[in-house]
């Protein structure tokens, strides 16, 4: 491990050297340490895959023991403000291209692994970015941005391997996916179909491979680890929420069996991030590292998607723009960060990461190109100071006539998805009682005790209050009717304020909301259009030898039907 003094005098330096971009003086001693701290760091992100706000021990509910990562989260910043898209992947592309969904035509729904498209060619993604800085790129997990041709797969995308799947969810046991009638397997090794690993739990997948990056690094670079969980996401119809056995029986003080499986599934996620945070402590890494935790997108509450997460107390679920499809459970922790151990306030688009991650790598920001969406706040992330992030378009889907978008602390809602079936509260609230929540597992966890070593955890009354501020409570109303039916006008919310959505206020502010329909339209009005496309037969796993495939570089599929039945 790298030794506490140079820990500090890092820190120190990286800190006095934010002081000094805002025009304040730097101590002398202070102005001789960039020698000692010029190593790019390396950035580790992890993603969630269907987490709701209301799944984790940092936001207030004692229900799903989260300790790895709650202790991150209190030794980094909380990003409480933190917007990504309604859905899998919109969110991916955002992150991957820093640009809004409508810019790349991801905004409608989701990619089915029988589309022949992908992410567009033409954008160059986070990975190829931080390649000309000089990392190591590697993704485990989830990619879910196109492979019907080998040129749309990570490997020639800026990553430098991949183990994972290309689809948008698969069986955590059996690694198959189960897509429009169709069933397939789709766990790969690079290129290759990974076929030892049928049986492997998938989330222990991604923690063994993630750990091995980790082992075998190189550190005359920096490294992207980008850590894509299967979790939580259902599975397949024989088995929607697959769990070690052992895990959901720990959990037996959760009555409802199908949460309990779904918390089984996050406690086994959460486990993964202490053992990939033990990697980097051993590795003498950590102290140089950037670490990124996100969800996707709100949580499937209540039986949707066949799932059992919980947004609780925001409103709506994965897939709608009320706050529970777009408001996302998130931190950022790091040694190299100067004001942590607090709840940030300020707002955050998943499309920031780009050019933030690109800052913080040693990147020049103005080199990026103009078009993006994305804006750094790595700096004031870093110092607590406000950005230039006002606004967040949480998306445009003219096929379904849906769009939302928050400036300030007004948002606006027109429409509605699944003719507003999935427009209300949905918990479980879980434990909301202080001493239900146990400091204990936190401290004792494997992570707590790293960052304790390090002098970084918080105390335990700290804690508490960080707790408390990251949770949202809205008062009583959770579970009335709401005053504003968005299939026949627009609503407008005070988010700051009210942000479980409660009161519509667009009677009152009739000027901000004539605000925020011009802001959308000059929005709509850059917009490229959606790309989605039908089914191919071709990618029918039934002539791939069962696997999801790249259909659009082979021969046609009848052809190596025969070639295989010949051989």
């Amino acid at each position: 491990m790298v030794p506490r003094t140079s820990r500090w005098s890092s820190v120190l330096f990286r800190c006095g050297a934010l002081l000094w971009s805002a025009g304040l003086l730097l101590p002398p001693s202070v102005q001789t340490m960039e020698t000692e701290c010029s190593r790019a760091p390396n950035i580790i992100f992890i993603l969630a895959d269907d987490l709701g706000w209301n799944d984790v021990g940092f936001h207030g509910s004692a229900q799903i023991p989260t300790p790895h990562l709650d202790a991150l989260a209190y030794s980094g910043i909380i990003l409480h403000r933190y917007y990504v898209n309604p859905i899998c992947t919109p969110s991916r592309s955002a992150l991957m291209t820093g640009k809004y969904p409508i810019h790349t035509g991801m905004q409608h729904t989701v990619l089915y692994a029988m589309e022949p498209r992908g992410l567009p060619l033409s954008e160059k993604l986070l990975p190829e970015y931080l390649k000309e800085l000089g990392y190591s790129n590697h993704i485990v997990g989830k990619w879910h941005l196109g492979h019907y041709q080998l040129r749309y797969t990570p490997l020639q995308r800026g990553f430098d391997s991949h183990t994972g799947f290309w689809t948008g969810h698969q069986h955590m046991n059996d690694h198959t996916a189960v897509e429009h009638g169709h069933w397939g397997v789709d766990m790969r090794r690079d290129y290759d179909v990974a076929y030892d690993l049928h049986g492997k739990y998938t989330t222990h997948v991604i923690t063994s491979e993630a750990v091995d990056i980790v082992n075998a690094h190189n550190d005359s670079a920096p490294l992207f680890l980008y850590v894509a969980h299967a979790a939580v996401h259902s599975a397949n119809p024989y088995d929607f929420l697959p769990a070690p056995d052992k895990t959901v029986e720990e959990l037996g003080r959760i009555e409802n069996y199908r949460r309990r499986k779904f918390a089984a599934m996050m406690v086994e996620l959460d486990r993964s991030v202490g053992q990939l945070v033990e990697a980097l402590s051993a590795r003498g890494m950590l102290e140089n590292t950037v670490i990124v935790f996100s969800s996707d997108n709100g949580g499937p509450a209540d039986g949707f998607n066949d799932n059992a997460a919980s947004n609780w107390p925001l409103r709506g679920v994965k897939n709608t723009l009320w706050e529970g499809g777009v408001r996302a459970a998130g931190f950022v922790w790091s040694p190299l960060l100067c004001n942590v151990s607090r709840v940030s306030h300020q707002m955050m688009q998943v499309a920031d990461w780009l050019p933030t991650l690109y800052e913080a790598a040693g990147g020049n920001v103005s080199a990026l190109p103009e078009e993006l969406d994305g804006i750094s706040v790595w700096n004031e992330l870093s110092s607590g100071a406000p950005t230039r992030r006002i606004e967040i378009l949480h998306n445009i889907d003219d096929i379904w006539g849906t769009a939302a978008v928050t400036v300030g602390n007004w948002k606006l809602v027109k429409g509605s998805h699944y003719n507003r079936t999935w427009d209300g509260w949905y918990g479980p609230a879980g434990i909301r009682d202080d001493k239900a929540y146990s400091l204990e597992a936190i401290a004792n966890s494997t992570t707590g005790q790293i960052l304790d070593a390090l002098e970084l955890l918080p105390a335990r009354e700290r804690i508490v209050q960080l707790r408390r501020e990251a949770t949202v409570s809205c008062g009583a109303g959770a579970h009335m009717a709401s005053d504003c039916n968005p299939l026949e006008a627009v609503c407008l919310y005070d988010v700051e304020s009210d942000p479980c959505e409660y009161n519509n206020l667009a009677e009152e502010h009739a000027h901000i909301v004539q605000s925020l329909l011009a802001r959308l339209a000059d929005y709509n009005s850059t917009a490229v259009p959606p790309s989605n496309l039908d089914d191919d037969p071709r990618g029918e796993p039934q002539h791939w030898n069962y696997t999801w495939h790249n259909f659009g570089d082979d021969p046609e599929p009848e052809v190596l039907l025969i070639e295989n039945d010949v051989a």
